[in-house]
């Protein structure tokens, strides 16, 4: 299955000089115990953010750019057809981890979303996820973590 995962502040805000704007430990915890032994899918500029493999996971970069360095072990496909070609061979889940562009590349694709929602507005973000990305998709349960954080599982709404 591919799966959007994001945290997304009141202002649609994901992201601030190439960072996570916010530090919630619950969050990151959700994230790895979520994403944890499956693929995770990302673009050049989330994986400079990150700067390293996140382990325990196969770590997917999308880039067209030849002037990447990737470690040994992260895989780089340039558009995501390749990338669902790949996942069709994978034993467990495909995550679209972000950035804001390779939500959007992969928005025909996802099949599920799970979205926190970071109750905080991030002043001077410069990376916003449109919520219309989760037009086609029906809230299904949501789930409370500490620090006042809610986790939304949103499925891709059935035709007829």
């Amino acid at each position: 299955m591919i799966i959007g995962i994001v945290a997304i502040a009141k202002n649609n805000a994901i992201g601030k000089d190439g960072k996570l704007p916010w530090h919630y430990s619950s969050d990151l915890k959700f994230f790895k115990e979520t994403t944890t032994g499956n693929a995770v899918v990302m673009g050049s500029n989330t994986w400079r953010s990150i700067g390293k493999p996140l382990p325990n996971r196969l770590n997917i970069v999308l880039s067209r750019s030849n002037d990447l360095n990737l470690p040994a072990g992260v895989l780089r496909l340039r558009d995501p057809n390749e990338v669902v070609a790949v996942s069709k061979y994978l034993k467990g889940d495909l995550f679209i981890i972000g950035g804001a562009k390779t939500f959007e590349a992969f928005v025909d694709y996802i099949e599920r979303w799970i979205v926190t929602e970071i109750p905080v507005v991030v002043e001077d973000a410069d990376i916003f996820l449109s919520r219309e990305l989760l037009n086609s998709f029906d809230i299904i349960t949501e789930k409370q973590l500490p620090e006042s954080l809610m986790v939304g599982f949103f499925e891709r709404k059935q035709n007829g």
